[in-house]
């Protein structure tokens, strides 16, 4: 046994306590699909990932007197807090950084469990991380928990008491691959995807199967090096949107968050990454829409086979990344009923997708400060790209909006049926994109983009740098804004017609029909997203809040009416 493993095993039994309990009733698929409103048994809470809960005991009248029930301090700190918990037969089950696993009891905090996998910093030789040891949450099934970790791996855990049922290495070893997703879980594979393409690195999503963690299916987002195969007539077809040696550098294009799945149709819907380097000319000198890049792709959620891909970004030069949250739909649009994938990737559109055939509907601007393209063409789908944007074409560089971190990054948004709108936490930005050589070096950044603007003047940025937008998906335009204080959290709607939201250091309750404030307290910098839940006819509002840097720290704050 290596001594990461052995470490790793110590830990275990040590944080196993004496509250750990029985096994309690397994989950499965007939059990997310109906999505018990008491319950967050998913990501989203459903498999549409809508991030809505019916229930509606705390509502825009009484959440004003919403008070703390419990909390919990995280025993782990170095990084923000991202992962929506799970709640389970009376139990949350979530992350902290450093890919760090609990399980609570939802009535009291009670530790049940943790499990340490005692991953090295960067520092210290553990894996390179683009943008902090965050981790996005947990997928339950059956009877165990699944993480994905920092340094790759992908392990299953027994739910009653935290020990390791089994674990696979999901990405090569001594590579610059890592995950911060959430895993999913359909018909009982685990679903799950991996980071690391500014190190430069080939995007790919897999499923394990959730008993034994063997590996079901593998699908590529772009294509590796013709010289040795196509994996299926995808890779083939994506291939001929290439040209040069792009796989030298790996080509990017990593599935790192958004994911739903529509088991009526048995589609599974990812969200791709942005190039390996970000310069097109750099990773694909003569151009191209370089696929499968920056794109909503439907695959068999039995057999990964690819259905349909729609390119929010073709040629991606800028990191607008199409991994943001995912979200099903049913809605009437013009007239008509449709079945819709909506989102809102970095790129500052609102996209309306056909979730059957692909088939683009709309594409509205949400961001207000946008400047690489116009809009997006009604005929084809494509973007109107403005004439600074493509800096490695024309040879200068340009302040371009939104920058790299995008319009939207991994912040969940959330739907209300009632309300017909989508609470989307965004925010505005811009950066100087100019060409820069790209020599590859394993463990470095390699993005073919410069840094620094000399003697260019930065635009001043057009709009509130951070805020939740209340869109309305049919009509696709906005309803209304409220800015936030400083940086935001993941949304939660609940039918008691409130939204559930973080601005700054606050968790706030808003009026879902028209944003007004109504309710809020101090839970620290770096919120995570909110969950609802119901125990013994009470509901619960449960988050994560407090980067370990400011006067609180990493907490589990949950709340009820007193």
């Amino acid at each position: 046994m290596s001594a990461r493993a052995l470490l790793a095993a110590l830990a275990t039994l040590i944080a196993v306590g004496p509250s750990a309990r029985a096994a309690a009733q397994d989950v499965d698929d007939a059990r997310i699909v109906a999505a018990d409103p008491s319950e967050w048994l998913s990501y989203g809470r459903d498999y549409a990932e809508t991030h809505y809960s019916p229930l509606a005991q705390v509502t825009a009248g009484n959440v004003s007197r919403l008070a703390v029930a419990w909390t919990w301090d995280i025993p782990k700190t170095g990084a923000r807090l991202e992962a929506t918990p799970i709640v389970a037969d009376g139990v949350i089950y979530a992350t902290g950084p450093k890919s760090f696993v609990f399980a609570l009891d939802a009535r009291t905090g009670q530790r049940i469990w943790s499990w340490d996998p005692a991953i090295p910093d960067e520092s210290e030789g553990g894996p390179s991380i683009c943008c902090g040891d965050v981790n996005r949450g947990v997928a339950v099934y059956g009877d165990k928990v699944f993480v994905g970790l920092l340094d790759g791996r992908l392990v299953a855990l027994d739910r009653a008491t935290g020990t390791v049922a089994w674990n696979v290495q999901t990405t090569p070893t001594g590579t610059d691959y890592s995950i911060t997703m959430a895993p999913r879980v359909v018909k009982g594979n685990v679903i799950i995807g991996n980071s690391g393409a500014e190190y430069g690195v080939r995007g790919y999503v897999s499923a394990y199967n959730a008993e034994t963690g063997d590996m079901a299916w593998r699908w590529y987002t772009v294509p590796g090096n013709p010289a040795n195969g196509f994996e299926n007539d995808a890779m083939r077809r994506a291939a001929e949107t290439w040209t040069g040696q792009w796989w030298i550098v790996g080509g990017g294009g990593t599935v790192w968050d958004g994911m739903a799945y529509d088991p009526a149709l048995d589609l599974i819907y990812i969200g791709t990454g942005n190039g390996a380097p970000w310069n097109r000319d750099a990773r694909s000198p003569g151009g191209g829409d370089n696929l499968y890049l920056s794109s909503i792709v439907a695959l068999r959620g039995e057999t990964g086979e690819y259905v349909w891909h729609y390119q929010t970004t073709p040629g991606d030069d800028w990191d607008y990344t199409a991994v943001q949250p995912l979200m099903l739909l049913d809605l009437v649009i013009d007239g008509r009923q449709r079945a819709v994938i909506t989102q809102a990737p970095k790129n500052g559109f609102f996209y309306v997708i056909d979730r059957i055939t692909g088939q683009f509907i709309s594409a509205e601007g949400f961001a207000d400060d946008l400047t690489w393209a116009s809009g997006v063409d009604r005929e084809t789908g494509r973007p109107i790209e403005t004439p600074e944007a493509r800096y490695g074409m024309n040879g200068r560089g340009a302040y371009l909006a939104p920058g790299p971190i995008g319009a939207h990054n991994w912040w969940p948004m959330s739907w209300n049926p009632s309300t017909g709108l989508v609470y989307l936490p965004m925010q505005n930005s811009n950066f100087y994109y100019v060409q820069a050589p790209v020599e590859y070096r394993q463990g470095q950044w390699n993005t073919g983009t410069g840094r620094g603007a000399a003697g260019v003047e930065r635009p001043e940025i057009r709009g509130p740098r951070n805020a939740l937008k209340a869109w309305n998906p049919a009509t696709n335009r906005q309803a209304w804004v409220v800015p936030a204080n400083a940086g935001s959290g993941g949304s939660l709607s609940t039918g008691g017609n409130l939204v559930f939201w973080g601005s700054g250091d606050r968790l706030v309750a808003l009026n879902a029909t028209d944003g007004r404030e109504l309710w809020s307290h101090q839970v620290g910098n770096g919120l995570a997203t909110p969950v609802t839940y119901e125990l013994d006819g009470v509901q619960y509002v449960t988050v994560m809040g407090g980067a370990g840097a400011g006067a609180l720290p990493p907490r589990v704050w949950t709340f009820k009416l007193p």
